[in-house]
């Protein structure tokens, strides 16, 4: 059975890598990750906003990609090292900070697809998304943390569960099944597994092909390529058959697929 997360959108899927930062946003201080930017995605027409899971050292989930908030902020300070009342400070006048659980009720039509980044963040993640599981795709390039936090949700007994995509150890699997040309291994390999969330190329390996995404076709998964900004990219990738983009910038890759 498709998982809600997918249903009633057509794709290809266009997925806001971290909400929407458009150039004259970022000219006015708005950075990744942001209410500001979540919120741009959505007036965009995005269904789906791609976006990452820290823990701040008050056990709050927040939207924030890097460990630490050197880069956005200029702080070289860990996010586990910052309360959350600091670090909204720090994100005045960058569009403001968001929490998951903020996200989850300021954009109740929104799709989340939520890369877990910090092992301590799982299971507070998965409990935290628990009853909004029909919109949420839980993932991470840790296997371990992203079941931890499939299981933290499963284990509240709320809602659906979420939506999940592979992680790095999974992917790996996939791509050698796939290889081999077995069936059966192939099977094995995305067993639980909704989408395939992978770049183009790892260095000179090619992971788009189009036997992977047959592959995942037969087994009803999905794949997503990330992270691609460039229109022409977006529709060749289309035209191979992948079911979602990941983007920068939603708002032209929406312009150019739909």
């Amino acid at each position: 059975m498709t998982h809600p997360w997918f249903t009633g959108v057509a794709t290809p899927r266009v997925l806001a890598h971290r909400g929407l930062v458009t150039p004259d946003a970022a000219r006015g201080g708005v950075v990744e990750n942001s209410f500001a930017a979540v919120a741009a995605a959505h007036s965009a027409g995005a269904h789906y906003v791609e976006s990452d899971c820290h823990l701040t050292a008050d056990g709050v989930v927040v939207l924030f990609h890097d460990d630490d908030l050197s880069r956005v902020t200029g702080d070289p300070r860990k996010v586990a090292d910052v309360r959350v009342r600091e670090l909204e400070e720090l994100m005045t006048g960058r569009g403001g900070l968001i929490t998951l659980a903020q996200a989850l009720d300021a954009f109740p039509v929104t799709r989340f697809n939520l890369d877990v980044k910090a092992t301590a963040a799982a299971s507070i993640v998965g409990r935290t998304v628990a009853p909004f599981g029909d919109r949420v795709l839980l993932t991470s390039f840790s296997d371990a943390r992203r079941r931890a936090a499939l299981d933290a949700a499963a284990e509240s007994g709320r809602g659906v569960r979420p939506a999940t995509s592979a992680g790095r150890g999974t992917i790996g699997r996939v791509l050698a099944a796939v290889a081999s040309r077995s069936d059966r291994l192939v099977t094995r390999a995305l067993a639980g597994i909704d989408a395939l969330q992978v770049p183009e190329r790892q260095g000179r390996l090619r992971i788009v092909t189009p036997r992977l995404i047959a592959a995942a076709h037969r087994h009803d998964v999905e794949v997503h390529v990330w992270t691609v900004n460039e229109p022409h990219d977006m529709t060749r990738l289309v035209s191979m058959g992948v079911d979602g983009i990941v983007t920068d910038r939603a708002d032209v890759a929406l312009s150019a697929l739909t």
